[in-house]
């Protein structure tokens, strides 16, 4: 989650869900292709459905991760926030409960 004024702005939200998919990993399904892509921001661009406007990627300039709003997916199992970003910029009213960090539980590397 993020509650960054960027994004809060961008998405007209208290907060938005992303969740990261390796570049090569994605692939673009719907009837419209891939996104349009826009740079908002100096150091990354964001996608947009090219037939209705919906922002759906972000992409940090450099980076092999693709940061998808997680409510855009059909399929949100597994996307509980494990993290929230400027969370002292959320509204006071905003009560976010996040989930175990799944990469936390993972035995270190030999």
């Amino acid at each position: 989650m993020c509650s960054c004024e960027h994004e809060t702005r961008i998405s007209g939200g208290p907060a938005v869900l992303w969740v990261g998919f390796h570049k090569n990993g994605l692939k673009w399904t719907g009837p419209s292709g891939e996104p349009t892509w826009f740079a908002t921001y100096p150091t990354l661009k964001r996608g947009f459905c090219p037939r209705c406007g919906t922002h759906l990627v972000s992409v940090a300039n450099g980076s092999d991760t693709v940061m998808v709003t997680g409510f855009s997916l059909d399929d949100r199992s597994g996307t509980d926030p494990v993290g929230h970003s400027f969370r002292e910029e959320a509204v006071p009213w905003m009560n976010i409960t996040l989930a175990p960090d799944p990469c936390a539980s993972q035995p270190a590397a030999p």
